[in-house]
């Protein structure tokens, strides 16, 4: 499915729903979506289940039918390592992504142990996958330490969106990219600008490439508005990096 997400191109969801384990799911903009969706006719039945989380066998062979090498954002509407998701399933996802290697897959996931187990004990990371995990504060940095001992990951990064805590001395050591951006909705929790900051300043120092994807429902200015209203510049600057850029 075409995305607004500025990262991907592509969204696909043999998975959906998921349970809180952290800050950064306090107002998940995938629980509302999901809630939405589930009242509108051409995706009641996938999302009948609300956000419990629900396996969709039906949508797994999507990607042979991209008929262009692609950018694909893996279960964006949930967690593709969450412990209900089995191992079987996990396979079958894995699978397909083994078998269109013209594709590009970002996963992302907060059960950062889960993932790291799957890919030490239990399958080899395919090379067309890039492999992320969120780490929205310091809190979350065992997150970042599973990441890294996945070994032969084509690309690992990190989400840090919504930012919720100042990461000046994150490690970043084997880490490929890092995205962040701040919180949208009614709700949206404020970031400081010099978190912003001192994330890309760290991305700078081990030169990591680096993805400012928006606002967020706070400026720049500290002043809350539309999120289309407050863009993606950061002191004057566009960060859009991508894996593989150089500072």
């Amino acid at each position: 499915m075409a995305t607004k997400i500025s990262w991907t191109e592509v969204t696909w969801s043999p998975v959906t729903g998921c349970t809180k384990v952290s800050e950064a799911c306090q107002n998940c903009y995938a629980e509302v979506m999901a809630k939405r969706l589930s009242g509108m006719p051409a995706s009641k039945e996938k999302y009948k289940n609300g956000f419990n989380p629900t396996i969709h066998p039906e949508c797994l062979n999507e990607p042979y039918g991209w008929k262009k090498p692609t950018m694909c954002f893996v279960v964006s509407m949930g967690d593709l390592f969450h412990k209900h998701v089995s191992v079987e399933f996990l396979d079958k996802v894995f699978d397909v992504i083994e078998n269109t290697p013209q594709h590009t897959y970002q996963v992302l996931t907060k059960r950062a142990m889960r993932m790291a187990w799957y890919f030490s004990e239990h399958r080899h990371i395919p090379k067309n996958v890039w492999l992320g995990v969120t780490c929205e504060n310091g809190k979350y940095y065992d997150r970042v330490c599973h990441l890294r001992g996945v070994k032969d990951a084509t690309v690992r990064f990190l989400s840090c969106e919504p930012l919720l805590g100042d990461m000046a001395d994150i490690d970043l050591t084997h880490i490929d990219w890092v995205i962040t951006g701040g919180e949208s909705g009614v709700n949206a929790r404020h970031t400081p600008v010099q978190w912003f900051r001192n994330l890309r300043d760290a991305c700078m120092r081990w030169n990591t490439p680096f993805f400012f994807k928006q606002w967020g429902a706070w400026g720049e200015d500290g002043v809350k508005r539309s999120k289309y209203l407050n863009g993606s510049m950061l002191d004057g600057e566009e960060f859009k990096m991508m894996p593989g850029d150089s500072w």
